[in-house]
């Protein structure tokens, strides 16, 4: 996460996908942008029937609310993570973790890789998909 000249940070980070997403006419959809999440973006699914069915659709879930843009798709959705090949979900998870981790001020001593030993983000977060 870069830091502005004007004192504020960046909010949005552009991505590519590594296979991409095929949409019904066969066009290869690779790059796209992804926001930073809100509070809400990780509190409000957990109230989802599909997330409380399966913890694991929290990430669905998520990635949705928080790609805002792909390619020309036209609108961003579930379905459309759904979709996505496994290589390419995985990359946007890591990604969201990556963007989302809350940075420690210098020689904080933050955990390496922004882990705790129990495997929770810096801040006793779960990770991404895991309830």
């Amino acid at each position: 996460m870069s830091i502005r000249p004007n004192g504020g940070f960046q909010t949005e980070v552009e991505f590519t996908l590594p296979k991409g997403c095929l949409d019904e006419h066969g066009v290869l959809h690779r790059r796209g942008v992804m926001r930073l999440a809100t509070a809400a973006d990780e509190i409000l699914p957990l109230r989802d029937p599909r997330v409380q069915a399966n913890p694991a659709y929290l990430t669905v879930i998520i990635l949705a609310r928080v790609i805002t843009r792909l390619d020309g798709v036209p609108h961003i959705d579930t379905q459309l993570v759904e979709s996505l090949f496994a290589c390419d979900l995985e990359h946007l998870r890591r990604l969201y973790e990556d963007i989302n981790l809350a940075e420690e001020p210098e020689g904080a001593g933050a955990p390496v890789g922004g882990r705790a030993g129990n495997g929770r983000l810096a801040g006793g977060m779960a990770t991404l998909g895991e309830a």
